[in-house]
């Protein structure tokens, strides 16, 4: 590899996938460059077809009016099913163990209702230490509304000394420790900090093995990782689709339940009609009679306008395939490494990458630590056209996504990072 402008433009000429770039607006910089973006591990980039959907269905609404329920170009009433199979898909499941509905962090308490039933000594949950505090907040508050204690309850997996990020012999070994006391295991796929990628399938047999039920929290993972959800023996899992999905902002989330669970009439759940048996849901019966499949786990029906955009980039998605995306995910990220690498060295400034280099354990993002002066780092890009994230303490989190970022977007980014390294040093002299 080089850092050179003729090495990234090379690169970028052999992309398979070049095209799909042409599918999104990137937000410009000024009034005749682009932004360099790299969040769409926070929030992903808008399809251009996003908006000729969304006015598809503001003119159904307007021509029909209620009918559109039944009559629309795409029926609102059953709607979230025009997601399925390309769900199915991104998860490695079956159609009937997904379905679009609700935000994330509600759909994790609907399906912790069914999933964490603390009995007796097996009352823990394990979770990784450095979670998203949304999960953190939902795991703590189910602990104590089933009467725990959080303080004691919450068993939190922490790297090892000097280290950033979390070992799978650590993990496993402390599920077979703690087999006898853990209710539920609940783990993100990718972490949000520092963009590790868990070995969910050998995590995932060994909590079947030791007969602990397991969930994760797709957000970060959900169409920047292939899946395989039903082969794993994964008992629930749950994701956003606003990052790596494209969905738009605060769009419609989604939910796994393994098919082991859909016919099992002993399980807990809150419901709601949208769950009930679409045959007499009309009837309006008094007893709740669930869908036996994933969709049981909804309270409500769909909202259409906030889903439409997701629609645009799902299209996307089946036609790059899945595959395709890891691989050139896979190349940018490397590439990426790469630039950083050869900036650190040649500036003298240490730039510390606590994201796994190994291929199977990282995703699109690559976590950067600074020695010092990294937000100043930070603010100086960001005022050069750069997107990336910023989390406390010391974090740059950055993701060059498949669809629509190129090589060359990296080597930009490089020229950029070495004007940053420079201001500071000079302002620190």
């Amino acid at each position: 590899m080089e850092y050179t402008a003729e090495h990234a433009t090379l690169l970028d000429q052999n992309d398979p996938l070049a095209k799909f770039r042409s599918h999104f607006y990137i937000p410009p910089h000024g009034k005749t460059a682009e932004k360099l973006y790299f969040t769409g591990n926070s929030l992903g980039l808008q399809p251009k077809r996003a908006k000729e959907l969304i006015l598809e269905e503001l003119e159904d609404w307007a021509q029909l009016g209620v009918e559109g329920h039944v009559h629309a170009k795409r029926p609102w009433m059953p709607y979230h099913e025009n997601f399925t199979a390309s769900l199915a898909r991104l998860t490695g499941a079956k159609e009937s163990e997904v379905v679009a509905m609700g935000t994330l962090t509600n759909n994790l308490h609907l399906l912790m209702v069914s999933f964490y039933r603390p009995e007796g000594k097996k009352r823990k949950i394990l979770c990784e230490s450095k979670a998203f505090p949304s999960d953190q907040y939902a795991l703590k508050s189910q602990i104590a509304f089933h009467g725990g204690n959080p303080k004691t309850d919450l068993l939190e997996l922490q790297p090892r000394p000097g280290e950033f990020t979390l070992r799978t012999e650590d993990i496993i070994d402390t599920i077979k420790q703690n087999k006898d006391e853990i209710a539920l295991i609940m783990l993100s796929g990718v972490n949000y900090y520092t963009g590790q990628c868990f070995d969910m399938e050998a995590i995932s047999k060994v909590a079947n093995q030791n007969k602990t039920v397991i969930g994760w929290d797709l957000a970060h993972a959900m169409g920047n990782i292939p899946l395989k959800l039903n082969d794993w023996g994964v008992d629930f899992a749950s994701w956003c689709s606003y990052k790596y999905l494209n969905g738009g902002p605060g769009c419609v989330s989604g939910v796994f339940v393994h098919q082991k669970h859909h016919k099992k009439k002993d399980l807990h759940r809150f419901a709601g009609w949208w769950g009930h048996d679409k045959s007499s849901r009309f009837d309006m019966p008094e007893d709740f009679v669930p869908i036996p499949s994933a969709e049981a786990w909804q309270l409500s029906n769909p909202p259409i306008l906030g889903m439409t955009a997701l629609l645009a980039s799902l299209e996307l998605f089946d036609q790059a395939g899945m595959k395709a995306l890891r691989e050139k995910a896979v190349k940018l990220n490397k590439y990426l490494r790469f630039v950083v690498n050869e900036i650190s060295e040649r500036s003298g400034v240490s730039i510390n990458i606590i994201t796994p280099e190994e291929e199977k354990a990282h995703g699109c993002q690559l976590s950067l630590v600074f020695p010092k002066n990294g937000k100043a780092l930070f603010d100086i890009l960001t005022a050069q056209g750069v997107i990336a994230d910023w989390r406390e303490p010391d974090v740059i989190r950055m993701a060059p996504v498949p669809l629509y970022n190129r090589f060359q977007d990296i080597y930009e980014f490089g020229k950029k990072l070495e004007f940053a390294i420079e201001k500071t040093m000079e302002r620190n002299a």
